[in-house]
This record gives C-alpha cells, structure tokens and sequence, in this order.
C-alpha cells in the first residue's frame, strides 16, 4: 500500500511560480509511473502531468505544456511539478497518483493505483 502526500501548494499572482512536491512512503516509488491531476471547483478531475517509472519519459498536457515539469528523485522517494508562468485558470486542488502501469506515463484517471489528498493552488489574477 503506498501513501502520497502532496505539498507545496499555495496563492501565488499571475506569472508566478510554484513547486510541488509528492512524497511516497510504504513502498517502492519505482514500481510506479507517476502523475499529477487538477480538478477546479465544480470540474472534473484532469490530467496534468505524467512519469514513467525511472523518469525517461514524459507526458503533459497541452494546456501546460512548456510551463509546467513533472520530475522524480528516487533516491528521496518524491516526484515533483514545476509550475511556471502560472495562469489563473490553472487554480485547482492538484493531486498526485501512482499506477502500476510503470513502463509509460499514464494520462487517464483510471489507470491509478493510489491517490494522494490534494493540495491547493489558487492564481490571483
């Protein structure tokens, strides 16, 4: 059973920049290819960013593509998003999430093992 627990959320202005981290605990962050989701109040929970297993590959959406990047350091067991150029349509709760499908990032929802509880991200225009 793996535990994530998300954190660096926060307020920030139009073009700021935020990091989040996803930190994972009961088991081995390899076995996994992992991925972040966004779900805006009142929406349904999308795709973001995704990593496959040993970080050699990447998926992210186009809605942030070239401001945001998802990374892994398996030595401290966490997986990261860079979020840059911040828009205040990219205010949501961000989630992380592993799967078992390791090989490649994974960019549907129910392709996902294990959930963390969110963590806030509001862009105050």
């Amino acid at each position: 059973q793996v535990q994530l627990v998300e954190s660096g959320g926060g307020l920030v202005q139009t073009g700021g920049s935020l990091r989040l981290s996803c930190a994972a605990s009961g088991g081995t962050l390899s076995s996994y290819s992992m991925g972040w989701f966004r779900q805006a109040s009142g929406k349904e929970r999308d795709f973001v960013a995704a990593i496959n297993w040993n970080g050699g590959i990447t998926s992210t959406a186009d809605s942030v593509k070239g401001r945001f990047t998802i990374s892994r350091d398996s030595a401290k067991s966490t997986v990261y998003l860079q979020m840059n150029s911040l828009k205040p349509e990219d205010t949501a709760v961000y989630y992380c999430a592993a799967s078992r499908m390791r090989l490649v990032p994974q960019p549907r929802r129910d392709m996902y093992d294990y959930w963390g509880q969110g963590t806030q991200v509001t862009v105050s225009s």
